[in-house]
């Protein structure tokens, strides 16, 4: 912002939503009044004249109705306005309008009024000419050297120059190689136009030339040009500036020597009537519009150049020396005499602000107050600085920058599942006056909501908000996850904010485990199986899990049965001898809902009862094998993803290359036969829509994989944790390396993910010496070629954690790794699992462990839950 504002002399706004540009104003004695004050003449694109003539009681006022000499709707829009000399047999001024098919010259005179209302002005219409062509802009001169006379040049939209000696047509010329027209001034000195064509090359015509070429309405060479007596147009001078220009004026200050001033989009140029350049500028802003004038130095131009930062410099030849603050970006600018005062700074704006400045500052009159001096206690001083370091301790050691009493005060959210599976409600309580409320509902996919989006533009305070939704399964497989998230995003209004401090909030809910699965008949046989082992008697499924048994006559059910909608099976035991519970499956991914929602009412369960110290655990292998499976499987669809769409992309390419050669044929003039084309151009085309339904297809079926991925993931996790007896933050670190991922997509899959995740585990927490922790990761994720060594870090995870190692953020508390872990696991030789061949089977490391016999009282455990056959579970 500069520090000078332009001093407002006299503005206003004009009409409504109208449209200006550069050539919509000027400034001129135009009621020929002989007094050297000069009117503002605007015209707008919505056809509207209008002249002022701005007499401020005081700086700064606004416009008055009597400063408004002239309004007149002209129904075609103006282009530009210019004031000359452009009636045959006087050298009065008239004023000169181009339309777009147009061009009216007018008188413009005043009539002495004889009440308080003033004089009245009018507009007469001297003459007009249609124009054959759309026009674009004109300029106006004594071209020829003719005296007390101006003629209008007018250049239209194709690049023909259309020269009219006032009421008649003199002639038109094409310019040569014209695209698009730019911006045109007359040199008087030199009598010729100057213009810069889309070739960004300032070219010069003389009008000897254009008056002695060829005519425009011939443009093809004639009989009589072949002969000689016709000449053909040529350039006098051309100079490529090298952008595109947006204005050009002539200054000619002295009658020997004109500059030709020409505004580039970043630069600003300088010429000589002969092409050569005097100097240039380069602008560090985007220019919008300029104006030279003459300077009090001898020798020196001042330059008027306004920006697209509402400024407006004020250069002598290529020094800056003034820079000036203003309301609106101009796209015109003038200066005049208005009202006795020379020098007036006239800016329009594209939306109609017409402001009257001069440059100038305000004094100061602001003083500092004098400092009281006193002096200075160090002890105090010492005292303040130790206290204030101590809140910036203690404020570096917390984790959360906003205090949250104040912050979950501002907003409760609390969510409830209805007991009939209908619908679910969320209901928002707050505290305080909050706006821009925006509540989120997410729930894992297929599960789908009926409305997932609400807004609240204002809630005030001590007000209750609900809303309902229903959730339901949208496809033929379970969901990873039974657990929605409310996130609600609002704005706290403050005294020091008025728009409010953005906040989050958010709330968790189950969802019922039957809005995905129904009671089934229990099965003997099963491929895969589980057992959770807790340190309590056995409950009754029936009351663990109501509603999906028949009530017994003992009231004990130890067995039932759980069938998804997607079609498949879950078993769930109670062993009535021992604290065991047995899940098993066909499918292995299926398993973790029923034991994740198992555990869960277990907890709930003995929570009612009292009891804290409820336990559970896990003793089996961790069954890598099934899950190595399943991670093959999503690793195959992401391949056979990219070549499917490596043939869609080969395909489209020799589809659009047939119809090429088709049009080509068809356009020639002499068809030659087709050559089976037609039938290529069918069968590539069969072809294309069978690869991109292949394409949808494999997407479908790699987003079923990725679900199906992530409930074995979710599995996977859980039963580490139970096995190893980790703490909540210990499995929301394995839980952030095996799940980083909400969607799966070709550039970033879990796979890539996943094993740059794990190996930094490995490489810092989990790491055996400082050796591993000093190596690198690959900073760029890449599809690999195979999963190989994805499974081999998985493998040595599930080991360095058998032998003590534990997870951590920081590497320096880390774990010592012991020998000997609970449970009674054999270790194993850390050489030797990592010098075996990929191609075996890695979950044979946790399926055929001997047992180890120690002297503390470890419980003995089975291995092989796959064939498990124990007592506790023969009344099955």
């Amino acid at each position: 912002m500069s520090l000078f504002k332009a001093r407002d002399w006299w503005s206003t706004v004009l009409g409504d939503k109208e449209e200006f540009d550069q050539g919509c104003l000027c400034l001129a004695d135009v009621d020929n009044t002989g007094n050297g004050q000069d009117k503002i003449i605007v015209g707008s694109f919505m056809g509207y004249l209008r002249i002022f003539n701005p007499h401020p009681v005081k700086t700064g006022d606004g416009a008055q109705a009597e400063d408004l000499l002239l309004e007149v709707h002209l129904r075609d829009p103006i282009l530009q306005v210019e004031v000359g000399k452009f009636v045959s047999g006087t050298e009065m001024l008239h004023l000169a309008v181009l339309h777009s098919r147009k061009l009216c010259v007018y008188s413009v005179s005043g009539t002495l009024g004889n009440v308080e209302h003033g004089n009245q002005y009018q507009i007469k219409l001297m003459y007009e000419h249609n124009l054959q062509r759309t026009a674009c802009n004109m300029t106006y001169g004594s071209f020829g050297g003719v005296k007390g006379r101006d003629l209008i040049c007018i250049q239209s939209v194709d690049g023909m120059l259309m020269v009219f000696e006032q009421e008649s047509y003199a002639f038109g010329r094409f310019l040569p190689g014209s695209l698009l027209p730019g911006p045109l001034a007359y040199s008087s000195r030199t009598d010729s136009f100057i213009t810069v064509s889309s070739c960004h090359q300032v070219e010069s015509y003389k009008y000897q030339v254009l008056a002695f070429a060829t005519d425009a309405d011939k443009r093809q060479e004639t009989e009589q040009q072949k002969h000689g007596s016709g000449k053909r147009l040529v350039v006098d001078w051309t100079l490529n500036i090298g952008e595109q220009a947006i204005d050009i004026c002539i200054v000619s200050f002295i009658q020997s020597a004109s500059s030709v001033f020409v505004l580039g989009e970043r630069n600003f140029f300088c010429l000589k009537d002969n092409g050569q350049i005097q100097f240039m500028k380069k602008l560090d802003y985007s220019p919008s519009c300029f104006l030279p004038y003459c300077s009090v130095s001898e020798g020196t131009i001042n330059t008027l150049i306004g920006n697209h930062n509402n400024m407006l410099h004020v250069y002598q030849d290529v020094t800056l020396k003034w820079a000036t603050q203003l309301p609106h970006v101009p796209v015109a600018v003038r200066v005049g005499c208005l009202h006795d005062l020379k020098g007036v700074i006239v800016t329009l704006s594209d939306d109609g602000h017409l402001q009257c400045s001069y440059l100038g500052t305000d004094p100061s009159l602001f003083q500092a107050p004098k400092v009281e001096s006193r002096e200075l206690n160090y002890d105090e001083l010492d005292m303040e600085l130790k206290e204030l370091q101590k809140v910036i301790k203690n404020v570096n050691k917390s984790q959360d920058v906003w205090p949250l009493t104040e912050r979950e005060d501002d907003l409760k959210v609390s969510a409830m599942v209805s007991p009939n599976f209908d619908s679910v409600s969320v209901t928002l309580k707050n505290r305080v006056a909050l706006q821009k409320i925006k509540l989120s509902i997410y729930v894992q996919p297929p599960l789908v909501l009926t409305g997932d989006q609400f807004t609240f533009e204002f809630m005030a305070p001590e007000m209750t908000r609900t809303v309902g939704f229903s959730v339901y399964l949208k496809g033929s497989y379970s969901p990873p996850e039974l657990e929605g998230n409310a996130v609600v995003s609002y704005s706290r209004p403050t005294e020091r904010n008025p728009d409010g401090i953005p906040r989050v909030s958010q709330c968790k809910f189950r969802l019922p485990l039957k809005l995905v699965c129904l009671p089934g008949q229990p099965s003997k046989t099963a491929s895969h199986k589980l057992t959770i082992d807790t340190n309590k008697s056995p409950v009754s499924l029936l009351s663990l899990f109501p509603g999906f048994a028949k009530q017994s006559e003992d009231d004990q059910v130890n067995v039932m049965g759980f069938r998804f909608l997607g079609g498949s099976q879950v078993t769930l035991l109670a062993s009535k001898t021992s604290q065991r519970y047995r899940i098993q499956s066909e499918q292995f991914e299926d398993l973790w809902l029923i034991t994740n929602e198992l555990i869960i009412r277990l907890q709930e369960y003995f929570e009612k009862q009292g009891i804290k110290d409820f336990t559970c655990s896990f003793s089996g292998s961790v069954p890598l094998e099934e899950y190595f499976e399943l991670i093959d499987h999503h690793f195959e669809l992401r391949i056979n993803g990219e070549k499917l769409e490596e043939l869609l992309s080969e395909r489209a390419v020799q589809f659009r290359a047939i119809q090429r050669r088709l049009l080509t044929r068809f356009k020639d003039k002499t068809p030659a036969p087709l050559q089976h084309l037609d039938t290529l151009l069918d069968g590539t085309y069969k072809q294309v829509i069978a690869l991109a339904d292949a394409v949808e297809e494999n997407q479908d079926n790699l987003f079923q994989s990725f679900t199906r991925l992530k409930s074995a993931t979710h599995l996977v996790i859980l039963l580490i944790g139970l096995w190893q007896k980790l703490s909540a933050d210990q499995i929301a670190i394995l839980e952030a390396a095996f799940l980083p991922l909400q969607q799966d997509t070709q550039e970033l899959g879990w796979e890539e993910t996943v094993d740059a995740a794990l190996s930094h585990l490995l490489k810092t927490c989990l790491s055996k010496s400082s050796k591993e922790q000093a190596l690198n990761l690959n900073s760029q994720l890449g599809i690999p070629k195979d999963t190989s060594q994805l499974k081999k870090h998985i493998t040595l995870l599930c080991d360095r954690l058998a032998k003590g190692g534990r997870l951590c953020l920081s590497t320096d508390a880390a774990a010592p790794q012991t020998m000997v872990m609970p449970g009674g696991c054999a270790t194993i030789p850390e050489s030797d699992l990592e010098g075996r061949s990929i191609d075996q089977d890695s979950s044979e490391l946790f399926t055929n462990h001997k047992h180890l016999m120690v002297e503390t009282p470890v419980p003995v455990v089975f291995y092989g839950l796959s064939k498990f056959s124990k007592p506790g579970f023969s009344n099955m």
